[in-house]
């Protein structure tokens, strides 16, 4: 067992989970002039899955500070500060799931709307 978790893989795949990956996704969505349908849709379900991702290492990094003996690992992952940890994941999420119903809104509004037109009066 490492004396801290900071030297573990899954940090940094938390590290990666939690700022790298969510940086350029929103750097790919703020450059992108013109963007399809199922783009935005494929970035609102990454942006959801990269939560749920950063849930689940969040809860393994609680675990195994707890079982070192690092006061600076019990300090971030397993103390009240982990929960401003946890914001990440819900703003990650958050978005993700705004994403995913501006798709489809957009797409059942133009349903309605097609449906108008194909049935007249009805």
């Amino acid at each position: 067992m490492n004396a801290s978790v900071f030297v573990e893989l899954r940090f940094w795949v938390l590290v990666v989970f939690s700022l790298v990956l969510p940086a350029g996704i929103y750097a790919a969505l703020l450059r992108t002039r013109a963007i399809s349908r199922p783009a935005v849709l494929g970035f609102g379900i990454a942006l959801v899955l990269i939560a749920g991702v950063d849930v689940y290492l969040l809860q393994s990094m609680a675990a195994l500070a707890r079982q070192t003996l690092s006061a600076a690992d019990d300090a971030v992952f397993a103390s009240e500060v982990s929960i401003a940890l946890y914001v990440l994941p819900a703003v990650f999420g958050g978005i993700g799931v705004n994403l995913i119903s501006h798709v489809l809104l957009h797409h059942l509004t133009e349903a309605e709307k097609r449906f108008e037109r194909e049935h007249p009066g009805g």
